[in-house]
C-alpha cells in the first residue's frame, strides 16, 4: 500500500500539464525535421512520431561514437567458438567437430563470418552434418528410467544408490506396476529382435547381464542370448524350466562342449561324466593295479563335480550360451523369475535395465555424457594444446563404430582412444559355435532395417575374434588402424 507525501503530486495527476509538454515536443520534432531534408522517410516518420532514433551506422563518420552493438545474452563470455575435443586423445590435432555442448549453431556464424561457404565445408567444425551425426551417436533407449538413478551398471551399484529415493522398495502394488511395465517393454524389444527391427538388446540385472541378438549378427545364423555371469543356482532354475544351454567356455573331450536343458541334454551329461572316469582309470588297468586303486563312489564324483561348477559361479567362464527357439523360452523364464529383483538393499523392487540402440515400447530416449578436455603438453617447441573427448554410460558396439568413424573423418585418419569396458560384458566376445555362418551379404539384407548403418551392421556380422578379452586401445595411423585387448 502506498502512502501519500505531502507537497509532492505524480504528474499523472495533472493531465493538462502531459498536454503541454506533448505539444512542445512535437513543435520540437517538427522544427528538427524541417531543418534536416536529407533525413530518409522512414527516420522523417519515426521523428514526427516522436520515437526514438538510433544513430546511422556511419555516425562515427560524421564525429560521433557508434555504441557498441547489443550482445547476444546466450554467447560465451570469449565470444569464440569452443572448439571440440579428441575421443580420449593422444593426438595433438584439434577435432571441433565433436564438441557436444555447441547447442547455438548461429553463434559460429556470428563469431566467423567472414568465412565462405567452400570453407565450411573444409573445416569438420562447420559441418553440419558431421554435427548431426556426432549428437545421434549419443542416443541409446533407456527402460525404466528415473532422472535421480543412474541404471547402468546394476552389478555392484548398491552403494551408488544408497540414499537416493526409491518409493517401491516397500510399496508392493507400485513394484507389481513397475514390473508389469518392464515385461510389456521386454516382450516389445524381443518381437522387434525376431523380426530384425533391433540387432540386439541388454538386459541388466543387479546380479547378471543378457545379450540378446538378432539372427545374423556374430556369426550366428540364429537369435542368441548370452548370460553372464551365472551360478549352480540359475542354471539349475533353467534347466528345470527346459532350457537349453550350453557353458562354451567349458570344454570337454578336446574340444566338445556340454548342452544342458533337456532330459536329452542331461543323459549325454551323464553318458559324458562316466565316460571320462573309465578314461581317468585306464591306465590304472594297463599297469595291473586296477583291482588295488578303490575306485570313488558315484556320490563322490558328483561333489567333486558341482564343487567345480560352484567354483567357477561369478566368473567369465560361467556364461551361458541360450540359441534358437529356447530364447523366447528363457525370455519367459525371466519375466517370471522371482530373483530376477533384488528384495532388500538400494536396488530392492527396481526392474532390470533394458538398453537398446532402437526405440521400443515404454522405452526414454537418453543420451551419453560428452565432455571436452583441453591440456597443456610438453613438446620439444614448447607446449602444445592437447584435445581428448571424454564419453561416459552405455557405450554399446555401435556406438562406438560411429565414434570411431566420425573420429576418422574428423580427424584426416589419425586419433587414439582408451576403453574402459564394463567387465562382466566383456565375455560377451567369446566365439560361438554355430552350426552354419551366413554370407555379409544375407546378414546385410535381412538385418537392413534394424537401425544400424550398412558398416556398422557389417563389422557387427563377423564371427567375434576377441575371445574373452575387449577392446581396451584403438589407435588410427594415416587411416590404418590397430587394437589392443
Amino acid at each position: 500500500m502506498a502512502f501519500p507525501v505531502s507537497g509532492y503530486s505524480p504528474s499523472f495527476k495533472r493531465p493538462p500539464e502531459i498536454l503541454r509538454l506533448r505539444r512542445k515536443r512535437a513543435r520540437t520534432h517538427e522544427a528538427a525535421a524541417s531543418s534536416s531534408p536529407e533525413l530518409p522517410g522512414p527516420r522523417l516518420a519515426a521523428l514526427t512520431a516522436g520515437l526514438p532514433l538510433r544513430p546511422f551506422p556511419a555516425a562515427a563518420g560524421r564525429g560521433r561514437c557508434a555504441p557498441e552493438p547489443r550482445r547476444n545474452p546466450f554467447a560465451r563470455l570469449d565470444n569464440r567458438p569452443r572448439p571440440a575435443t579428441q575421443f580420449c586423445g593422444q593426438q595433438e590435432v584439434s577435432a571441433p567437430v565433436l564438441d557436444s555442448n555447441r547447442e547455438n549453431d548461429l553463434l559460429w556464424e556470428e563469431a566467423l563470418p567472414e568465412r565462405t561457404v567452400t570453407e565450411l565445408h573444409q573445416d569438420p567444425k562447420f559441418s553440419t552434418e558431421l554435427r548431426c551425426a556426432f549428437q545421434q551417436s549419443l542416443v541409446y533407449w533407456l527402460h525404466p528410467a528415473f532422472s535421480w538413478l543412474s541404471l547402468f551398471p546394476r552389478i555392484g551399484a548398491d552403494r551408488k544408490m544408497a540414499g537416493k529415493i526409491s518409493p517401491w522398495s516397500n510399496d508392493e502394488t507400485l513394484q507389481h506396476v513397475l514390473m508389469s511395465d518392464w515385461s510389456v517393454s521386454f516382450t516389445s524389444l524381443y518381437n522387434l529382435l525376431k523380426t530384425k527391427l533391433c540387432p540386439y538388446f541388454y538386459v541388466c540385472t543387479y546380479q547378471f547381464t543378457v545379450l540378446f541378438r538378432a539372427a545374423g549378427l556374430a556369426g550366428s545364423d540364429v537369435i542368441t542370448a548370452l548370460i553372464s555371469p551365472t551360478t549352480r543356482g540359475l542354471r539349475e532354475a533353467m534347466k528345470n524350466e527346459g532350457i537349453e544351454f550350453s557353458l562354451p567356455l567349458i570344454e570337454d573331450d578336446g574340444h566338445k562342449k556340454k548342452t544342458y536343458g533337456t532330459s536329452s541334454g542331461r543323459g549325454e551329461e551323464q553318458a559324458i561324466s562316466d565316460e571320462d572316469e573309465e578314461e581317468s582309470f585306464s591306465w590304472l588297468a594297463e599297469m595291473g593295479v586296477h583291482d588295488k586303486i578303490k575306485k570313488p563312489d558315484v556320490l563322490s564324483i558328483k561333489l567333486r563335480k558341482e564343487k567345480h561348477e560352484v567354483q567357477m559361479d561369478h566368473r567369465p567362464e560361467s556364461v551361458v550360451l541360450v540359441k534358437g527357439t529356447n530364447t523366447f523360452t528363457l525370455l519367459n523364464f525371466l519375466i517370471n523369475c522371482k530373483s530376477l529383483v533384488a528384495t532388500s538393499g538400494a536396488q530392492a523392487g527396481l526392474p532390470p535395465t533394458l538398453l537398446s540402440p532402437v526405440a521400443f515400447r515404454g522405452a526414454t530416449m537418453q543420451m551419453l555424457k560428452a565432455r571436452s578436455v583441453n591440456v597443456k603438453t610438453q613438446a620439444s617447441t614448447g607446449y602444445q594444446d592437447q584435445f581428448s573427448l571424454e564419453i561416459t554410460g552405455p557405450i554399446m558396439p555401435h556406438t562406438l563404430h560411429y565414434l570411431t568413424s566420425l573420429l576418422r573423418s574428423s580427424q584426416s585418419g589419425s586419433f587414439s582412444a582408451g576403453l574402459y569396458p564394463h567387465e562382466p560384458t566383456t565375455v560377451f566376445n567369446i566365439c560361438l559355435s554355430v552350426d552354419k555362418v551366413p554370407t555379409k551379404e544375407v546378414a546385410n539384407k535381412e538385418l537392413a532395417n534394424c537401425g544400424l548403418h550398412p558398416k556398422t551392421l557389417e563389422q557387427l556380422s563377423q564371427i567375434p575374434l576377441l575371445g574373452k578379452s575387449s577392446l581396451r586401445n584403438v589407435e588410427m595411423n594415416d587411416y590404418i588402424c590397430n587394437w589392443r585387448s
